[in-house]
């Protein structure tokens, strides 16, 4: 692959990159229509797609008309939940700007976010994601931001607190600029369009949790660099689905850690380790289904509690 199909597009003083914001919704509630406000006062933004998941409470439709005369908003319904990469990848389909924009709805964009992002994937050509500090609503920056690959080894080091091999999770001060990584959170990701059509979008066989890392890793199996711009920092709402469906979506994270194991640790060759670690996940899940089942019955019978998707 030459450095030419590697680099994304340049921007250029006189060439005003365009962006396309596609934002996948299942019953998020309201903070989907402050996401949008947000995301389209940033000049760069061309086109926003709203990627509709079969909700029930008409937020969506609401949100897509009230930006009718905007021209740049489009509503696409489901008629079924078909998961977040799935449901990226209807968006991404339809979106024709220079880069792509993946942006959870539960996620605050600050005033020039998308341009500093923007500026950072110029600097660096050989990019073919970057993401930012999300952070939650006391401004508490998320590890998730800044993974490496959840090798075996890593999780089992994360797990028990062994100093002697790096874990998951990347310790350290936050820096003030880009620096590479191997996986940053899905909440956000802006993408070149070659880089995104080059891996061919997400995998579809996740529905929910550990997408992103699978994304993250084939890019760079690609020979792109994966990125994270430590200067720009984003609230994330974080946790709508988590609170009232606990149990579905501890069962799809699950799900998808062991597809990850299996598509991209070597560990996973071995037959009898593999066996091994899928126990491990059936058996953590299995485990924290009676405190799962019991926070989702306590959360639904809040008057206030609306549903939340994925």
């Amino acid at each position: 692959m030459s450095d030419a199909t590697l680099a994304p597009a340049s921007i250029r003083a006189e060439t005003r990159p365009s962006v396309a914001v596609v934002i996948v919704t299942a019953d998020s509630g309201e903070s989907l229509r402050d996401c949008v406000r947000q995301a389209l006062a940033e000049s760069e933004v061309t086109e926003l797609w709203i990627v509709d998941n079969a909700s029930i409470d008409d937020v969506p439709r609401q949100v897509a008309g009230e930006w009718t005369a905007d021209g740049r908003v489009h509503l696409l319904p489901q008629t079924r939940n078909l998961g977040f990469g799935a449901g990226v990848n209807r968006g991404a389909r339809h979106t024709v700007a220079d880069y792509l924009l993946i942006l959870n709805p539960d996620c605050m964009l600050s005033p020039g976010s998308i341009g500093r992002l923007l500026n950072s994937l110029d600097r660096l050509p050989r990019a073919g994601l970057i993401g930012a500090v999300i952070c939650d609503t006391e401004g508490r920056p998320d590890p998730a931001s800044r993974r490496r690959d959840p090798l075996l080894a890593r999780a089992l080091a994360t797990l028990t607190g062994r100093k002697q091999v790096e874990g998951v999770t990347v310790q350290g001060p936050w820096l003030s600029g880009p620096i590479a990584c191997d996986a940053v959170s899905g909440a956000l990701m802006l993408l070149p369009r070659v880089a995104w059509q080059a891996v061919g979008g997400f995998d579809e066989g996740y529905f929910l949790h550990c997408e992103d890392l699978d994304l993250c890793r084939r890019l760079r199996d690609q020979g792109y660099g994966v990125w994270l711009d430590g200067a720009v920092r984003v609230e994330h709402g974080k946790g709508g689905s988590s609170r009232h469906r606990p149990v579905f979506v501890s069962w799809h994270k699950h799900r998808g850690m062991w597809r990850w194991f299996r598509r991209h640790d070597p560990a996973a060759r071995r037959l009898w380790l593999a066996a091994m670690v899928w126990s491990g996940i059936w058996l953590h899940f299995a485990a924290g289904l009676p405190s799962r089942w019991l926070a989702g019955w306590r959360h639904r019978r809040r008057p206030s509690s609306g549903l939340a998707g994925a």
